[in-house]
């Protein structure tokens, strides 16, 4: 396993070059990007072993790992990479990120009671990066894995939820968002709802629209977006 001060050292080598720490970022991107194409798990692990022992795995997440997801997204809907790639990219990242790049540090004594789920469709590494990021930061938080309209408002019910995090792939299960909005405040709850997702980067406004209380385009965008939310 590498050392942090062997990740530092590979960072100066390029700052020597002039190019800094975003250009080693960039060049892990496309390590990984190729090893997740050519579905090889162990190589996909060496990319992964270099942030696991830095002191930023949020700034990997940002700047390696969503840049190449959307890149492998964009590739199927060009015609160029297959969708059992797009699936299985995920599936590797979804078994290997949480337990590699993400240790929970410590417990925050005071916290909102938080949740997370995939609103109707069925992905997952969103959410999982989320709650991982999160969890280092020492929240606590359900998973309610993927739920639709009802049970997201019925479960934030029964568990007294102050913050739910609902994460979409599509618009138009992205467009429900407004639809558990409407029902938690029918139900007389005043629970905050934090968006995230591909439909909410596209478009920048969709939050208002569909009466989310906040949106994050990344991982550290949530941990900022709860530690606001905590200080209320």
């Amino acid at each position: 396993m590498a050392s942090l001060a062997g990740y530092t050292r590979l960072c100066q080598v390029h700052v020597v070059d002039g190019k800094g720490e975003d250009y080693f970022l960039e060049s892990l991107a496309r390590r990984l990007e190729t090893a997740l194409l050519s579905l090889d798990e162990p190589a996909v692990r060496e990319v992964l072993v270099l942030p696991e022992a830095s002191s930023s795995p949020l700034k990997f997440v940002d700047q390696v790992i969503v840049p190449v997801l959307e890149d492998i997204g964009k590739g199927w809907e060009d015609g160029k990479v297959a969708l059992s790639q797009v699936y299985m990219s995920g599936r590797i990242l979804e078994t290997l990120v949480s337990t590699m790049l993400f240790q929970t540090h410590h417990r925050r004594e005071s916290q909102p009671k938080m949740a997370i789920a995939t609103l109707i469709d069925y992905h997952f590494l969103g959410k999982r990066l989320v709650s991982s990021a999160l969890k280092t930061s020492g929240y606590e938080l359900f998973d309610y894995g993927r739920v639709d309209v009802d049970e997201a408002v019925g479960l934030v019910s029964r568990d007294g939820i102050d913050v739910l995090l609902l994460s979409t792939l599509m618009l138009p299960s992205a467009l429900r968002t407004h639809d558990v909005k409407l029902k938690l405040k029918a139900a007389g709850l005043r629970t905050k709802v934090v968006v995230g997702g591909a439909p909410f980067r596209l478009d920048p406004t969709l939050w208002k629209e569909v009466g989310a209380d906040a949106a994050g385009r990344t991982a550290s965008d949530a941990v900022e977006i709860v530690n606001r939310l905590a200080q209320k």
